[in-house]
């Protein structure tokens, strides 16, 4: 029965990962009504509904939801072993898709994969930015890169990047007018200009640490981005005080155009980690990627 159910069983992970017939048939490359068809036969075969059809959408059932959740890691493996195996006999070739903050490329990946890009001209890199925690297995992304302590458990985490600082900040034309916070409380007076996070559905709180005294304060302001560099902008415009990587701001402060603030509250954290599921065999594209991105002191 598994021999006779295993192209059929793809078909269905297609379909129900899409939630489309159409979908699934173009990415198959096979007709809607044979796809259609052929997850019928499956079902008919188990004896159960696998997938409820409406006119408008399909979505699995519960005994379709199973399968989708316990079986498409399970092919998913299969296809990065048969890959792998593949390179060994051949040379680097392949996509590996990663996700990331705009600074975390900006700063440490593309400035280290543009050295050996021309060298592996059948890799190719596909990195998407984004700003949730983004569940890198559910997405089908090769990894993901984000600060050390925000790193799942149970993935590989290997360092790219030196721990880095976070910076208050805004434009001496802002200050010339308030005074300056001395302790992150008296933040709650300023205007400042928030990073809405996707993933918590609201802005991210400031968070800020001396003496071992932690403290979190949710800030308002005129302005939201959900980018970083869009928040140095409004910095410089002097639309209110930014938190950012020290290093993004560090020549604006040096020119004078932006002064820093809470220096001191604000320590280091771990730096930036790429990691990827443990059970994951590397291919051979990913390994050389990954090298090219880790941190040599």
């Amino acid at each position: 029965m598994l021999r006779d159910n295993v192209n059929d069983l793809l078909f269905f992970l297609v379909v129900a990962r899409e939630r489309s017939f159409t979908r699934a048939a173009s990415q198959l490359g096979v007709s809607q009504s044979a796809l259609s068809h052929t997850v019928k036969q499956l079902e008919d075969r188990m004896g159960v509904r696998l997938l409820t059809r409406t006119t408008r959408n399909v979505s699995p059932t519960p005994a379709g939801e199973r399968l989708l959740a316990n079986l498409a890691p399970k092919f998913l493996e299969i296809e990065q072993e048969l890959a792998a195996v593949t390179e060994m006999g051949e040379k680097p070739a392949g996509t590996v898709k990663l996700t990331a903050v705009d600074y975390a490329v900006d700063r440490f990946v593309w400035p280290k994969l543009a050295k050996v890009m021309k060298e592996y001209p059948d890799i190719n890199v596909e990195i998407s930015v984004d700003y949730g925690l983004t569940d890198i297995v559910a997405e089908r992304y090769d990894a993901g890169i984000r600060l050390g302590q925000t790193v799942a458990q149970g993935m590989v985490a290997v360092r790219i990047a030196p721990d880095l600082a976070f910076a208050v900040v805004g434009s001496s034309s802002y200050f010339a007018e308030r005074k300056e916070p001395k302790v992150p409380q008296e933040l709650t007076a300023h205007k400042c200009i928030n990073l809405r996070l996707p993933t918590h559905g609201g802005n991210y709180v400031w968070e800020f640490e001396k003496d071992n005294e932690e403290i979190r304060v949710r800030v308002e302001g005129q302005m939201t981005f959900n980018g970083i560099n869009q928040i140095l902008n409004a910095c410089l415009d002097g639309y209110g005080l930014g938190y950012m990587p020290e290093a993004l701001a560090q020549s604006y402060v040096d020119e004078g155009r932006l002064i820093r603030v809470l220096k001191d509250w604000t320590p280091p954290w771990t730096g930036y980690h790429l990691y990827y599921p443990s059970r994951k065999p590397p291919s051979l594209a990913f390994s050389i990627v990954l090298d090219a991105l880790r941190h040599r002191d």
